[in-house]
């Protein structure tokens, strides 16, 4: 009972932080069919904006973590401007928009290399204590995540079906011409979903250096799990994204168990060739995939 108390905690950790950062990478592609390569750049920015915030403005971290994720959505809104939309109606949009937010993650992490420099920096943001279940020490940080992480992802899922701005993306995802049609602004809906994806970057980024540190490459690791999780879920779904998050959270935790550390992304990448053997277009995705 231990050992499953002491896996699913930390599964379901490694889930939270793993959906949080695949939503905001899954409604970019499924909007505009953009893979955000600067997407684990703009999370390791959040963090480094909240420990600014907190550190050297004296902000409370409620609002330090606000302020985090309107900086990073401002980025996403930057992002579509200066790059997405120029590139958006020529030929070879996505393998163009693929190269050029690679280079604006470069010129991101380097901004923050040069602004904090390379060493490891604590985050503020972070609780104390913890709980005991049997034999097992919870810390209250790991719940804190979790807590977070579902309220987020039921404030996504209110967003996507109960609002009008919700519907709106859901219709350009299905079909872009049929949503202008029916007097959509695509364009808006773009920006939106772009600076949507920024925030929730942000707070992730914020979630995994509050259990981690904050370094200038410290995004590469959560943009690849979460690529390998919309992957496995279907590019562009999102509600796929969160169940795969989930099941990918609890696999690696199970693994680093079991068979040690080394071994955990050994596993989530076999599983990955298998899910695409198996399902080409993922768990929860659709066969032909339309760029809108």
């Amino acid at each position: 009972m231990d050992i499953l108390v002491q896996v699913l905690a930390s599964g379901l950790t490694l889930g939270a932080l793993y959906s949080v950062a695949a939503i905001g990478l899954s409604l970019v592609y499924g909007s505009l069919n953009m893979l955000n390569m600067a997407h684990g750049a703009i999370l390791t920015l959040g963090g480094y904006i909240c420990y600014a915030a907190i550190s050297h403005a004296g902000l409370h971290p409620a609002l330090a973590l606000i302020v985090a994720a309107l900086g990073c959505g401002l980025v996403g809104i930057f992002i579509y401007f200066c790059a997405a939309l120029p590139l958006l109606r020529a030929e070879n949009f996505e393998t163009n928009i693929f190269i050029a937010t690679i280079g604006i993650g470069s010129i991101i992490e380097n901004l923050m290399l040069k602004a904090f420099g390379p060493y490891p920096i604590p985050q503020p943001l972070a609780m104390t204590g913890q709980i005991v279940i049997g034999k097992v020490h919870i810390p209250l940080q790991s719940i804190s995540i979790l807590a977070m992480a579902i309220a987020l992802m039921a404030a996504i899922a209110f967003l996507l079906q109960r609002t009008s701005t919700g519907r709106a993306i859901r219709a350009t995802s299905m079909n872009r011409e049929a949503a202008q049609l029916m007097g959509v602004r695509v364009a808006w809906v773009y920006v939106q979903v772009l600076a949507l994806s920024g925030a929730l970057a942000a707070v992730s980024g914020i979630l995994i250096s509050s259990i981690t540190t904050l370094t200038p490459i410290m995004g590469g690791d959560p943009m690849l799990k979460a690529f390998i999780v919309c992957v496995v879920a279907g590019l562009g779904n999102v509600f796929g994204a969160v169940v795969a998050a989930i099941a990918l959270g609890l696999l690696e935790a199970a693994t680093q168990y079991f068979l040690g550390v080394r071994w955990s992304f050994a596993t989530l990448l076999m599983l990955v060739i298998l899910v695409l053997i198996w399902r080409p277009y993922g768990l929860f995705g659709k066969q032909q995939v339309v760029r809108l």
